[in-house]
């Protein structure tokens, strides 16, 4: 029952055994997942002008330049490190965002929204039936066309930054509750896209690389465990990790997402932030706003002429990928949700609709970076191949983009009164008022503050009575 002066309802045993879907976070969660896509935004949007950049570039009179860039070889050939410049920003310079998915990962769960198994019942189920169904779209199109199966996986990733740059530049106001969702899903599809790329993109294994790299993971835990602090410490030993899970035949990333686990992730007595919430606020900039954007520089600059883009709907692989993220991705994640939610008997967020969660499942066909890694994976060797599959990545994201900001801007006023109503702070303490409704104080301040306008009121009608209005010769009240 909603309050009678328009706030939030009033918390009662009835509901609060009550499970509801996309309902409102804590406080302290909220804060940062706010913090959290801020940055990832900002990062958005250097990522789609990277993108942009290399597609011109590819596509003009300089796109010998492009190639030759890309295939440019550097590093020390003793150490198996002398890669081309696409190598270096998918093996190294991705490990820092896989870095950051770790870190996201661990914190999830130990202290936000899936360290519950209720709370993360919906949204595990929801990734996990949005990365089943493309691939299962993926395999249908290309078992009727006679195609590979090898890029089953392609569609199956959700970028979260380059959705959250098309809400940037779209001006969505998605309310707060569907952006955490958006994150979330984010997260889990990160978890599977690592797991998917440990144990099918793992060949020729070199087992004594793999000991000693192990063993650096191993003294990367004994130090944190031992609290040893100092950047000069880890940095290094990160990096020897790095080369050694290089080496193995493992993929390097992998060695990023083992030492973003280690960390600590819950906070202790007298803490503001635990040590991997502060180091995921220094590392994600650099991650949102350099290490990604530089790797959708050198991987996303494929041929857009009309021919190569009548090659990705006249291939089975190809055309999979596309219906994979448009298609599998919004059933998937739509379909999952409705189910659990079902099941679950979760009551969805009564601010909200249906429609809402669809418009997300949509936003969420959007698999740029690590749809561009995998394709890469699974068809390294074949370079016509892997730019088609590319290209496919690229047509697939901006469809479900442009299906889901159709979606959304049908929705936006209502958003815009949400969020509105979650950024409220009439008192001025800092706090939205949506967190202190259960709070006596906050309505006696209220209380307060009212009685002092409806004073000033009476005084202004009082003055209006007496026909002295209070203006001075510029029309302006005094007072």
């Amino acid at each position: 029952m909603p309050s009678p002066t328009g706030g939030p309802p009033p918390v009662t045993a009835t509901n609060r055994r009550r499970s509801v879907f996309l309902g409102r976070m804590s406080l302290p969660e909220r804060n940062f997942v706010a913090d959290a896509l801020r940055t990832e935004t900002v990062g958005g949007v250097i990522l789609l002008v990277a993108a942009v950049f290399a597609l011109v570039w590819a596509n003009s009179p300089l796109s010998a330049s492009y190639r030759s860039t890309v295939a440019f070889t550097f590093g020390p050939g003793s150490l198996h490190l002398d890669l081309s410049v696409g190598h270096w920003a998918a093996d190294g310079l991705l490990t820092v965002f896989f870095f950051v998915a770790g870190v996201e990962l661990k914190r999830e769960l130990v202290a936000g929204e899936l360290r519950r198994p209720s709370a993360a019942a919906l949204p595990v189920i929801a990734a996990v039936c949005g990365m089943a169904a493309p691939a299962l779209v993926y395999a249908v199109v290309n078992a009727a066309g006679d195609g590979s199966l090898q890029g089953w996986a392609v569609p199956t990733a959700t970028d979260i930054a380059f959705a959250l740059a098309v809400l940037a530049v779209l001006g969505t106001a998605l309310p707060s509750a569907l952006r955490a969702f958006l994150l979330t899903l984010a997260v889990v599809d990160d978890l599977f896209a690592i797991l998917i790329i440990a144990v099918f993109f793992t060949s020729g294994i070199n087992l004594v690389a793999l000991a000693l790299a192990l063993a650096g993971l191993v003294l990367f835990r004994l130090l944190l465990r031992k609290e040893v602090r100092g950047w000069y410490v880890y940095v290094p030993l990160a990096l020897v990790n790095w080369a050694l899970m290089h080496a193995s035949g493992v993929h390097a990333t992998i060695a990023g997402v083992a030492m973003g686990l280690m960390l600590r992730c819950h906070r202790r007595e007298g803490e503001e932030r635990s040590p991997g919430e502060r180091i995921e606020h220094l590392v994600r900039p650099l991650s949102a706003g350099l290490a990604v954007p530089l790797f959708a520089l050198f991987s996303a600059g494929v041929p857009i002429a009309g021919g190569a883009l009548a090659e990705v709907f006249g291939r089975p692989e190809t055309l999979g990928v596309v219906l994979g993220l448009v298609v599998g991705k919004a059933v998937g994640v739509f379909g999952g949700t409705w189910l659990a939610a079902r099941f679950t008997r979760a009551e969805l967020n009564p601010d909200l609709a249906w429609a809402d969660v669809l418009a997300v499942a949509t936003l969420a066909g959007i698999g740029f970076t690590v749809s561009l890694l995998i394709g890469e994976l699974a068809f390294e060797g074949d370079q016509v191949l892997t730019e088609e599959v590319k290209a496919a990545v690229l047509i697939g994201s901006l469809t479900s983009a442009v299906l889901a900001a159709v979606l959304l801007k049908l929705r936006n006023d209502k958003y815009r009164r949400i969020c509105e109503d979650e950024e409220r702070d009439e008192d001025r303490d800092g706090v939205p008022d949506v967190y202190k409704w259960a709070d006596p104080e906050f309505h006696l301040r209220m209380a307060a503050i009212h009685e002092a306008k409806a004073a000033e009121h009476r005084r202004l009608a009082e003055v209006a009575r007496s026909g002295d209005t209070g203006e001075d010769e510029s029309g302006m009240i005094g007072g």
